[in-house]
């Protein structure tokens, strides 16, 4: 289980963060000052942290640079009230790996954990090392996708990130920015047009099968269908 040391003062949102990050699996050691922080980081081995930057006693900015000086490339996302570019600069020259200023929503901090996880080549939860998808078989550890018991196609690994990503969340409207989120690391606009390139190649490689349609759904993203 992924393990998540989060340092946040703010008793009301640290207690829904915790609560809702619990929900999808992750185990959370909530701090909520900074050298409580500093002192679990010490004594504890974590896959992600997590560190608002308005804290008591030691501040997250600080915090982090404590993390890196020890010598840990843990990940670190940094929470924040501020939106100011010398905040984000600092952050970043810290060495963190995301940023993300209140409010911010559940579903989009775990979907930043998600792509961090990828990014680092770790995974929060065992997913299938192969999926069914109407006539296909999508052999996600080898990278291939099969039609009526025959390969058909050879995938990249982004490629198959996002094709994974979809049959995840089959039958359901998926809203671009999660997409991007979650396989790109951010929603900015060059990484959509790669998306949309992306899409168009999955679009094709599943085109034998009639029964399966990967659409777009004006003004808010995509919806993959396959029969049951």
């Amino acid at each position: 289980m992924t393990k998540i040391l989060l340092v946040e003062d703010d008793d009301s949102l640290g207690f829904v963060v915790k609560d809702n990050l619990e929900e999808a699996g992750y185990q959370i050691d909530l701090q909520t000052d900074g050298k409580a922080g500093q002192r679990a980081f010490a004594s504890g081995r974590y896959d992600i942290c997590i560190l608002d930057v308005m804290l008591p006693e030691m501040d997250g900015f600080t915090l982090g640079e404590y993390i890196r000086e020890s010598g840990s490339d843990v990940p670190i996302i940094f929470l924040t009230a501020k939106s100011m570019k010398e905040d984000r600069i600092r952050g970043l020259k810290i060495g963190a790996d995301d940023y993300l200023t209140k409010p911010f929503s559940i579903e989009e901090l775990i979907l930043r954990i998600e792509a961090i996880l990828k990014r680092t080549g770790k995974k929060s939860m065992q997913q299938p090392d192969s999926y069914h998808i109407g006539q296909y078989v999508f052999d996600a550890k080898n990278l291939k996708l099969y039609f009526q018991g025959k390969e058909s196609e050879s995938l990249t690994h982004r490629e198959a990130d996002l094709l994974r990503f979809l049959i995840e969340h089959k039958n359901d409207t998926i809203s671009r920015d999660k997409i991007l989120i979650a396989i790109w690391g951010d929603d900015d606009y060059f990484k959509g047009r790669s998306l949309d390139v992306f899409i168009t190649r999955l679009r094709k490689y599943l085109s034998q099968d009639p029964a399966i349609k990967l659409g777009n759904v004006h003004g808010v993203g995509f919806r993959f269908d396959v029969p049951s």
